[in-house]
């Protein structure tokens, strides 16, 4: 088995590295300093990202997206992790979903949000029901010509500058007949409850929604009703495999600050990167990276090859699992090398120590991720994770 990378492969890649250092890195501390990045950054994010042909690189061209393989994404996203604040979504990734829209669904949303001209987000999470979107309570009834959907959402990411919501429901309140919609933000009845404060400093926010009696027409439906906990699931896989791909590059990042500090900070006459305890750190580190890495590589090219969905599912979850944990602690030796400064939210070890906290929680938490191993281990074997 050959596993270079090829010569477009490293173009992409290299790509994405200087995208990152060039576009996004110069607005590290804005974000920090003012909770956020303002309209004007954003815009200027958004020029550049269209600039450089990285605009919806998980649609197709006919989409107005860039069409990349689930490995190319996962080239893009681990150069993108690098960035802190998660300034990496002002590059945008429709909803997978979408892909399974209407013709006038996709002129209507996704053509326009491909081509930056909308967004999206994706609202799955309530007050009692967030790893188990099987107890959403947020419904859908039919009403002439169309729907009535009453319910709240929370941590609904950028949910600040979407314009329009994917919202997952229940139809008649039966968790059988799960459907997703598309709901305009600027509908009646559609309000933001609160935008809750972080641990991080985000581009952008996660407010709560309430939808009271929103009325969208029968169009507004993606697919068809009992189809919307499959295409939830399709997200989580998507959105998994980003989040997998962006702890390994922020693993890189706090690894290679906290070795250039080892190498150049003096203490009792001599680096101490010579001695031992710093030095068996950065080894430590060095080799989750090379697993973590090499798991994600095997996995996003291997996903590429299958359409089988149980089999996508499962994998990611394992992927999400081992990378999300590994980053925070490489992230945390980052900052117990650079010592105090480490403990500086000046410092990037510091800011990716906190921002990647979240990455054992959302889009399913590292004991959902169990849950899902070891039910599809009973299912299915051990073969599903050791059997390559």
């Amino acid at each position: 088995m050959d596993f270079n990378l090829s010569k477009a492969h490293l173009d992409l890649q290299a790509k994405a590295k200087a995208f990152t250092e060039e576009v996004l890195f110069p607005h590290e501390l804005e974000c920090e300093q003012n909770d956020g990045i303002s309209t004007t950054t954003h815009q200027h994010i958004t020029q550049a990202v269209l600039d450089w042909g990285f605009n919806a690189p998980n649609h197709s061209k006919e989409d107005g997206g860039q069409g990349f393989s689930i490995f190319e994404q996962t080239l893009l996203n681990e150069q993108l992790g690098m960035a802190t604040g998660a300034i990496w979504d002002a590059l945008w990734y429709p909803s997978y979903p979408m892909r399974f829209a209407s013709p006038e669904q996709k002129a209507e949303y996704l053509i326009p949000t491909c081509q930056g001209k909308r967004r999206d987000a994706y609202a799955i999470t309530e007050a009692d029901a967030g790893s188990d979107p099987s107890q959403c309570v947020t419904r859908a009834d039919k009403v002439a010509g169309g729907w009535r959907i009453n319910g709240e959402k929370w941590f609904v990411t950028i949910g600040d500058i979407a314009d329009y919501i994917l919202v997952h429901a229940h139809v008649d309140g039966d968790r059988e007949k799960s459907a997703v919609f598309f709901v305009d933000k600027n509908l009646p009845g559609v309000e933001v409850k609160r935008t809750p404060l972080y641990t991080h400093h985000f581009a952008f926010k996660h407010p709560e929604f309430t939808f009271t009696d929103v009325i969208v027409g029968e169009d507004k439906m993606l697919g068809a009703v009992g189809d919307g906990y499959k295409m939830t699931k399709d997200w989580f896989v998507e959105a998994r495999l980003g989040i997998a791909a962006r702890c390994v590059g922020a693993a890189i990042r706090a690894t290679d600050e906290a070795n250039r500090f080892a190498a150049e900070r003096m203490q009792f006459g001599q680096k101490i990167r010579d001695f031992q305890a710093i030095e068996f750190m950065l080894a430590d580190m060095a080799v989750e990276i090379m697993a973590a890495k090499t798991m994600l590589y095997r996995l996003s090219w291997e996903i590429d090859q299958t359409s089988d969905r149980i089999r996508k599912h499962a994998r990611a979850a394992a992927l999400k699992l081992y990378c999300s944990e590994m980053v925070g602690r490489v992230c945390d030796r980052a900052v117990q090398i650079l010592g105090g400064r480490g403990y500086m939210r000046e410092q990037p070890v510091e800011r990716l120590w906190r921002d990647t906290r979240v990455d054992r929680i959302w889009e399913g938490t590292s004991e959902i991720q169990r849950v899902i191993i070891a039910g599809q281990i009973k299912k299915r074997g051990l073969d599903m994770y050791t059997g390559w």
